[in-house]
């Protein structure tokens, strides 16, 4: 991995010196990770003049779900605790005769940024923007097996619960099992807030669980993903509690996955972004659900639940191979519940099978 992660800095080195700036300084966790192999906590990388940099406060943690530091990378320990990274980082720079920067301004609080200039005012600083957030928007093969195997735990996660008893416990209580189940097949732990909503609950994207009890006729509808080796993905499922779904509830299934089956199908490389949106917007909006639809149909995945690209109407840009992302409409009626279909998929050309697939769990409307 030391060649992949050195590789992904010389490219950003280049887009550095394209722009003026022969360092960086990367301090958001995410973009650290994704160059340096690990992230300890409150820890920066600086790409220097003549070497690169993982500055920490302390020496980073083992443990395999934390990552490991590029062996190539030298470590910089700060000397005294509560320190910042950044600074100590700008003032190696400035020791080996730096003179301009480029800083992740999306990142850094003001406080921090004022920090950095009072500490080298001679400094140039310039905006690095979101110049690591596009390097990894497109996966290496190493990165979407890490996709898929937390795919397989999710799902397996989610399997074990759907043969469980489910009428009379709580939506919380659903939730924290699914995330044990989930460190319980591998997972460095949820990808994140798992979300399990019931009845009048169901179909809402982001719903928080709440101590509400499932009874029979409810829709549930569960969202949840697993962290492998900091990598995230994304399943949304929603079924009928113990007895044969209402004519309204196979209604607007039917429609939500007619809706995400065209938003998969639309999924190519060249496709644009807000064409995979459309897909399966239109489909909703056809239906007189064009009130209260999300904003975006899907977003991508990766060392974060969510990257770019963002699958919604505005969106400018077209889809690369080798991109995983999601793909989750959903419809919620105020009062009754809803439906909300999610997986995570990575985008394929048609000679390779087209998109695949990561999330695999049925999504035929079971009763529970």
């Amino acid at each position: 991995m030391s060649e992949v992660y050195a590789s992904r800095r010389t490219r950003l080195r280049e887009r550095c010196n394209a722009s003026g700036s022969a360092t960086a300084l990367i301090s958001r966790p995410a973009n650290v990770r994704y160059l340096a192999g690990a992230a300890p906590r409150g820890a920066v990388l600086l790409l220097g003049r003549r070497e690169d940099l993982l500055v920490c406060t302390g020496p980073p943690d083992d443990r395999p779900s934390e990552g490991r530091p590029d062996e190539a990378l030298r470590v910089h320990c700060l000397r005294r605790p509560g320190g910042d990274p950044a600074v100590a980082a700008v003032d190696l720079l400035v020791g080996e005769g730096g003179d301009s920067l480029a800083v992740e301004e999306h990142h850094l609080t003001v406080a921090r940024h004022r920090e950095l200039r009072s500490v080298a005012p001679g400094l140039r600083l310039a905006d690095l923007g979101g110049a690591v957030e596009q390097l990894r928007v497109v996966k290496d093969e190493e990165e979407i097996s890490c996709l898929r195997i937390g795919a397989e735990i999710a799902d397996q996660a989610l399997g074990e619960l759907l043969e469980s008893i489910l009428v009379g416990r709580t939506e919380r209580h659903l939730a924290l099992e699914l995330e044990r189940r989930l460190v319980d097949h591998g997972a460095d732990g949820p990808a994140f807030a798992t979300s399990v909503a019931t009845g009048p609950n169901s179909g809402r994207r982001g719903h928080r669980p709440t101590d509400r009890r499932v009874e029979e006729g409810d829709f549930l509808s569960v969202c949840l993903g697993a962290s492998y080796r900091g990598y995230r993905c994304e399943i949304g499922r929603t079924f009928v509690i113990g007895t044969s779904p209402a004519d309204w509830q196979i209604e607007l299934y039917d429609l939500v996955f007619a809706a995400q089956r065209a938003g998969r199908e639309a999924l190519a490389p060249g496709a644009a972004f807000r064409d995979v949106d459309r897909a399966a917007r239109q489909i909703l909006d056809s239906a007189g659900h064009s009130e209260g639809l999300q904003a975006l149909t899907g977003h991508g995945v990766g060392l974060e639940i969510e990257e770019d690209p963002q699958l919604s109407p505005a969106a400018m840009g077209k889809l690369d191979a080798c991109v995983p992302v999601t793909v989750e409409p959903g419809v919620h009626l105020p009062g009754r519940g809803g439906v909300r279909i999610d997986d995570t998929l990575v985008v394929r050309p048609e000679a390779d099978g087209g998109p695949e697939l990561l999330t695999i769990t049925t999504k035929e409307l079971l009763a529970l």
